[in-house]
């Protein structure tokens, strides 16, 4: 659990970094590790560097993977591009992943869950929140993960009429929007409570969600909080 919590901190500050880096990291803090175990312990937390690569996001075997939309695209209003992610929340005890749904143009989060597993089930059950509570967006982007290009996922989505996009292999910045949002969640809010337990931790981000939704304010959104920008009518789309 030590190593993980180090390789979490340090892969929030420099998400280029794979399995040598890592290594080399920890080596320098005077931790006797070998690039093997950095391997098995970056598969089990979900982590890969953004550092373009050969074979960085390995998708499950019969997935279809569909073409990347956004590049080039002007994503000017809420409701025109969602997006989804997973992240690695380490506890005192353990550790969990969370997923979450964000609204691409103001960052607003939509729906999120935690699981103790990563499988496609609490990403699944965050997308149908997300559409029962706000309705449908045209685009939905996410990796090429197995949780994301498996028919359950996909099928609400085709469902829906939802057109699917998916970054390119070992592009991590394709879905830069939550990427930053957990580098914020990390520093302003898990690496500060250090929570010990999944009650705890869903008590926490649901506090931190409901305060960055309707509290932070974005310089990139002229100053306007995620809530403010979502519900603007302004710049919705016209049914």
């Amino acid at each position: 659990m030590m190593y993980m919590r180090l390789m979490d901190e340090e892969y929030t500050r420099h998400p280029f970094f794979g399995s040598r880096g890592m290594r080399d990291y920890l080596r320098r803090l005077d931790h006797v590790v070998g690039r093997k175990r950095m391997r098995r312990l970056m598969r089990v937390m979900g982590l890969v560097s953004v550092a373009p690569q050969k074979r960085t996001s390995i998708p499950a075997p019969g997935h279809k993977i569909y073409p990347y939309l956004l590049r080039n695209l002007d994503i000017c209003r809420p409701d025109h591009v969602w997006c989804s992610d997973i992240t690695y929340i380490r506890l005192n005890r353990g550790f969990v992943f969370l997923t979450a749904v964000m609204d691409w143009h103001s960052r607003y989060i939509l729906s999120w869950e935690v699981s103790v597993t990563i499988d496609d089930s609490f990403c699944v059950s965050a997308l149908e929140r997300a559409l029962r509570c706000h309705g449908i967006p045209e685009i939905f982007n996410s990796d090429q993960g197995g949780q994301y290009t498996g028919s359950d996922f996909t099928g609400v989505l085709k469902d829906h009429g939802i057109r699917i996009s998916m970054d390119g292999r070992g592009r991590a910045t394709d879905n830069i929007a939550i990427e930053r949002f957990w580098r914020s969640l990390k520093y302003e809010d898990i690496y500060l409570r250090d929570y010990e337990t999944v009650n705890e931790l869903n008590d926490g981000l649901r506090e931190y969600f409901s305060w960055y939704n309707n509290s932070r304010s974005h310089q990139s959104l002229g100053g306007r909080t995620p809530a403010e920008v979502y519900n603007s009518s302004s710049l919705r789309k016209v049914a």
